[in-house]
């Protein structure tokens, strides 16, 4: 029993550690980063939203800097970056935008958008800070990249920075989506030493604390708890430590499951005017599936009783929904957030871990269980034929 536990300890904590550690595989991302033109850059800043990075060189001497800014778009989508030189924000920013033509040349478009919502289509303007030359885009692996040498305005290192991410309209650039992730990308760099801060930096602290805590709460010790009671007390030293290990993991994950899933409607209120229909009316539903689990604990019919059999398939079936409601909407969540692609593949090899793990007990369990209820069985058999010689 001791050992079977200490593996599932051992399971959690590798879960949570790949989730915890998904931050630094973005930053292994940024700093990994290699360019067609073989140029390399001192310093790069892996951007909180839109899996965006960008990478530079500064040049104290002459207050330069080279850069190459790389964001992740399908060929029928446009990317910018710019710096606002009278604040944060969209509105009063110059930027560089990278789309692609119908032929599939792509190209750098510099423009100064006036305000959040700037008259279309947009046309070539002189940027609010020195360009030299003509700035390069090339578009490889369902990214583009812009490749440029700006001069810092006003020859100071730090500067308000913008970045987006769009679609583009009978081949002309189109507003950007309104989600959490777009309406975050903005934030305060020091080309200097490379430290940065969020523009919206409270606001999306909570949002990724909400995403951390249900994904945590319910795609790992949910699951976890899952797993412990199927397949821990096919084995008779486990009895009834599997038990209390279930509760303990199930419970906690529905305390952190309501803690974040009320984070969630504290945000959606918040956000007036944008709701995200299909992530919020799964979080309800797990909700509600996941208080009448509480509720079953309390309902539990003893071993014996005729209702136990029902009982079984009441938990297991609203068990089974809120695991695969909840792996559902954390994708749903991610694709909300739109964060580094770190976190959706930390996530994945999370799910994949517990699939495999799951199947490698399954495989384990069922010829003990067979023989136990051959065993049973017999034995029920055995005291009938005693009781008829008798």
């Amino acid at each position: 029993m001791a050992r079977s536990a200490g593996h599932t300890s051992w399971l959690l904590i590798g879960a949570a550690a790949v989730l915890l550690l998904a931050s630094a595989a973005t930053a292994q991302d940024c700093l990994s980063a290699t360019f067609s033109n073989g140029q390399t850059f001192g310093k790069c800043n892996s951007m909180p939203t839109l899996g965006a990075s960008l990478h530079w060189t500064y040049h104290a001497a002459n207050g330069t800097a080279d850069i190459a800014f790389r964001a992740p778009s399908g060929s029928n989508g446009w990317v910018g970056w710019g710096i606002n030189t009278g604040g944060g924000g969209m509105a009063g920013s110059s930027v560089l935008i990278a789309s692609q033509d119908s032929s599939g040349t792509a190209s750098v478009l510099m423009t100064n958008l006036d305000s959040t919502a700037p008259s279309l289509p947009l046309q070539p303007a002189t940027l609010k800070f020195a360009v030299a030359g003509t700035p390069a885009v090339e578009y490889s692996g369902g990214a583009y990249t812009i490749f440029a040498t700006i001069t810092l305005p006003g020859n100071n290192t730090q500067q308000s920075t913008v970045w987006q991410a769009g679609s583009l309209s009978g081949g002309q650039i189109s507003p950007h989506p309104t989600a959490p992730a777009n309406l975050a990308s903005a934030q305060r760099l020091d080309f200097l030493s490379g430290s940065s801060t969020g523009a919206s930096n409270s606001r999306l602290h909570r949002k990724n604390i909400h995403g951390v805590l249900n994904t945590v709460a319910w795609g790992i010790l949910i699951p976890t708890g899952a797993i412990i009671a199927r397949y821990l007390r096919v084995f008779e030293s486990a009895d009834p430590a599997w038990f209390y290990l279930h509760i303990a993991f199930q419970c906690s994950g529905y305390i952190l499951g309501v803690a974040g899933w009320g984070l969630g409607l504290k945000l959606g209120s918040e956000s007036v005017g944008i709701t995200y229909h299909p992530h919020r009316n799964i979080g309800i539903a797990i909700f509600c599936l996941a208080t009448l689990q509480v509720f079953a604990l309390l309902l539990r019919p003893d071993k014996k009783n005729k209702y136990r059999f029902y009982w079984n398939i009441y938990h297991h079936s609203v068990g089974y929904s809120v695991i695969v409601l909840a792996a559902v909407n954390i994708f749903k969540g991610l694709d909300i957030l739109k964060p580094a692609t770190g976190y959706k593949t930390a996530y994945i090899v999370v799910l994949a871990t517990l699939g495999g793990i799951a199947l490698c007990l399954e495989a384990i369990t069922w010829p003990i269980a067979i023989r136990k209820r051959k065993h049973d069985k017999e034995a029920i058999n055995g005291n009938a034929g005693w009781q008829q010689g008798a």
